[in-house]
């Protein structure tokens, strides 16, 4: 049997509460994780609720949807001031690891052009740590989150009956790492040009009094060649070797350094991707300062066996990976996770409402949608520290805002659920106004009720 070491995640599980630890000795069969989240009734959105043993493990969330999920969109520029609205959107729902621009050229990527602009007016977080969502979800936000928003459709108030101080995910503190709630703004540079473009943004910005815009950068590699002429515009030997010189001044600048490889398992013009190519370009991305690696599933076609493949070659090799990303075009990126979860997975990039997909790569129309993974990971019993009712509300938001399809199904499900509550107890109260309020409560028996998600 083969020994497989053990995956290092970026920000580890803290070790077990010592109240816990100290009752294990009456049950020592049991784990830890099966302490903490033993056969729970837990609510993972004010209309969803299961139960599940759980596997009582944090896994970060890296939002791309600023970013990546906007690079792609044709026609008018998203305004600088829908992008802020959106990361305090995010950041309101629990995620702090936001990938808000990138440093490239404007007429190559037209809506990444206003990146400078866009990071000077988000809110001064960056490095610090921002309390989680805990509690009892808050009710409706008072913003539209919708076209209909700002009719009776959607109450303000909790619906009669219903009183949101019960429903709760209950977010496990236990399984937090103290960094989960560090904020950090990482942002894409293809280059030195890039790079020293960010530095004197940053120079000018601390004049005037500001503050760090942000500490982390990230690179991109391809891991075939001809993926690297068509998105870098030169050979794959010239981008890794410009690599070096940026990683290293970012550092002394005390910046993080995040790698991307794209293409990891098949590239839209020279078809599948070998393994050994993948863990070539990663072991040099590590080797070269990167504090993590994304393989990027960039043309979508990646499926459970073939992700395996990878994430053993990786291991296999050496190669400390503990964050995988997904494009998901033919919605097999779910399915491919779940897989990699027991493997040691303990970082997802995912895009609010599935937006995304690289301009260079035929048919890659998104990525994995964060509202569908937090759900996912929620219901297998792993943590987050994200809000989903609030992540659905900003999903809504931000289709209606771009008049594009939501992705997100467990987002379009969460939110008719939630219409449809709000619209039954708005009936049951007219019912119960003009004296039938038997006839209304028995009209909306279901509705109200928290019920196993059956999605």
């Amino acid at each position: 049997m083969v020994t497989r070491p053990q995956v290092q995640a970026v920000y580890p599980s803290p070790s077990p509460d010592p109240e816990i630890a100290a009752n294990a000795h009456s049950h020592p069969s049991q784990s830890f994780s099966d302490k903490v989240l033993q056969s729970e009734e837990r609510l993972i959105s004010r209309e969803l609720k299961v139960k599940h043993g759980g596997q009582g493990r944090f896994v970060r969330i890296v939002e791309v949807s600023a970013r990546d999920g906007l690079q792609n969109l044709h026609g008018p520029a998203v305004p600088t001031e829908v992008k802020r609205e959106l990361v305090e959107r995010l950041l309101d729902a629990g995620l702090r690891n936001i990938e808000v621009g990138s440093f490239v050229r404007g007429d190559w990527v037209p809506q990444m052009a206003d990146t400078p602009k866009l990071l000077p007016t988000l809110p001064p977080l960056t490095g610090q740590n921002l309390p989680l969502p805990q509690g009892p979800p808050s009710p409706p936000s008072s913003r539209p989150e919708s076209p209909s928003a700002s009719s009776s459709t959607i109450s303000s108030s909790p619906p009669l009956g219903v009183d949101f101080n019960t429903l709760r995910h209950k977010l496990d503190t236990t399984l937090l790492p103290p960094q989960a709630g560090e904020v950090h703004y990482p942002v894409l540079v293809p280059n030195m040009r890039g790079f020293d473009n960010l530095i004197k943004l940053q120079q000018e910005w601390s004049a005037k009094g500001g503050g760090p815009l942000t500490d982390e950068i990230a690179v991109f590699v391809s891991a075939t060649e001809a993926f690297s002429q068509a998105n870098n515009h030169a050979p794959l030997e010239k981008i890794l070797s410009s690599l070096p010189p940026v990683i290293n001044k970012a550092l002394s600048l005390g910046l993080r350094v995040r790698g991307y490889v794209s293409c990891v398992i098949t590239c839209p013009y020279s078809g599948p991707t070998e393994p050994q190519d993948v863990v070539a370009v990663a072991q040099r991305l590590l080797d070269m300062g990167c504090y993590e690696i994304s393989l990027g599933d960039t043309t979508g076609e990646g499926d459970p066996a073939s992700w395996a493949r990878l994430w053993a070659a990786t291991r296999d090799s050496g190669v400390d990976m503990s964050r995988v990303a997904c494009h998901d075009t033919f919605s097999l990126a779910l399915s491919s996770l779940c897989t990699l979860l027991p493997e040691g997975l303990c970082s997802i990039d995912s895009s609010l409402a599935g937006l995304g997909g690289c301009p260079y790569s035929p048919g890659a129309t998104g990525n994995v949608p964060t509202e569908d993974v937090v759900y996912t990971l929620h219901k297998l019993g792993y943590e987050t520290g994200v809000d989903l009712d609030k992540l659905v509300e900003a999903g809504n938001w931000l289709a209606s805002t771009l008049g594009v399809r939501n992705e997100s199904r467990v987002g379009r499900a969460i939110w008719a659920r939630r219409v449809a509550r709000e619209r039954a107890a708005q009936q049951q109260q007219r019912a119960q106004a003009s004296g039938a309020g038997v006839a209304g409560k028995e009209g909306t028996k279901g509705v109200l009720e928290d019920t196993e998600d059956g999605m």
